[in-house]
């Protein structure tokens, strides 16, 4: 009987501390665009809405850098009921693909996918598309 006890115990402990690591990683989140660099964007606009105002990206390098920063959490669909400024960012690709990133703190959607994102490269990201009207 001892024995039956221990091993249940060893069980329980080890699904504590593999629920631990999964609860770590989710909550550690992801950075999409961690590799992406200047010779991977072939050209880049941004819509800003509102202004409603569409603007080529002169840098790439610099806007690939703001990119490589962002985090982004769970899936999240409700920017949908959110109300306020958006950059959406048309990066044309190297490989020919393109792709759309909207920077609307505290979401990105990414190719109309959205998610929790975190605060502070969102909002540098969406500066930086404010950044350029001037």
């Amino acid at each position: 009987m001892k024995r039956g006890k221990r091993w249940l115990i060893a069980l329980l402990c080890l699904a504590v501390i593999v629920g631990g690591i999964w609860a770590a990683s989710a909550m550690a989140g992801r950075r999409p665009y961690k590799d992406l660099t200047a010779a991977d964007i072939q050209s880049a606009t941004v819509l800003l809405t509102p202004p409603d105002i569409t603007l080529e990206v002169p840098d790439t390098g610099e806007l690939a850098e703001y990119l490589s920063q962002v985090v982004i959490y769970d899936r999240d669909d409700s920017y949908t009921e959110y109300a306020g400024q958006g950059a959406l960012f048309t990066l044309h690709l190297a490989d020919g693909s393109t792709t759309d990133i909207l920077a609307y703190n505290p979401f990105l959607v990414i190719d109309g996918v959205g998610y929790r994102t975190k605060y502070e490269p969102c909002e540098a990201l969406n500066r930086y598309a404010n950044g350029l009207l001037e």
